[in-house]
């Protein structure tokens, strides 16, 4: 059972988020919060396995509550999902930053909110090839600011290589396929880099990838 925490200050929003997931056999919503500071503390009573986490809160925002639910080693297992109105923006960008594991538009057809809740759950990021592009062309558009993730001169060249490949929004079966090695294997590789990289998930480790140089989006100032 997958076990959700829905946190927005709409009521509207979360009665519809609770009714859809309601109908689900294999999702719980085990608590809701009308903002990000009762979010953190239900996620710290509950430990949900994703947090739906709107961006814009009074009190405490979106970005501050998965910086709080990233920093807590407690709540290492919690995948938080940003919800927000506004497409890839700058509040989006930071929350990725910040440890969530993706976001969607709170427009998002159902079937796709909740294969998304299924893949944040499994640990995996949502980072489609589509979002991705969307990433790069935000790096892009930056004046050059690189920052090396602590531990990334740890890399060996293979997690290096999967890292790339994970920023450009492969999945391990794509990574396995294009390096000929095993599922298993390409998997264990992204798993080490992340590891070595503090990255909490793979939406994590495709923005140290960028920020760190390991890849250079085509027409970025170097």
């Amino acid at each position: 059972m997958i076990r959700v925490l829905i946190v927005d200050d709409q009521a509207l929003m979360r009665a519809g988020f609770r009714a859809l997931l309601a109908a689900e056999d294999d999702i719980e919503v085990v608590a809701e919060a009308a903002d990000g500071r009762q979010g953190l503390e239900l996620a710290r009573r509950h430990v949900p396995d994703v947090a739906l986490v709107d961006v814009q809160m009074p009190v405490m925002t979106g970005i501050e509550t998965t910086r709080h639910i990233a920093a807590d080693p407690a709540l290492a297992g919690v995948h938080v999902v940003i919800l927000t109105n506004y497409g890839l923006d700058e509040y989006v960008f930071d929350a990725l930053r910040a440890g969530a594991a993706g976001f969607l538009l709170k427009d998002t057809e159902p079937a796709e909110l909740l294969q998304a809740i299924r893949i944040a759950a499994r640990g995996d990021a949502l980072l489609s090839p589509s979002v991705t592009r969307r990433l790069i062309t935000e790096f892009v558009a930056r004046p050059p600011d690189r920052r090396t993730a602590p531990g990334f001169e740890t890399l060996t060249r293979r997690e290096c290589e999967v890292a790339a490949l994970v920023a450009h929004g492969l999945t391990n079966e794509e990574i396995a396929g294009h390096m000929v090695i095993s599922p298993f294997t390409a998997k264990t590789h992204v798993s080490r880099a992340m590891v070595k990289l503090g990255a909490r998930d793979r939406a994590q480790l495709v923005v140290f990838a960028y920020e760190s140089g390991l890849v250079t989006p085509k027409g970025a100032q170097t």
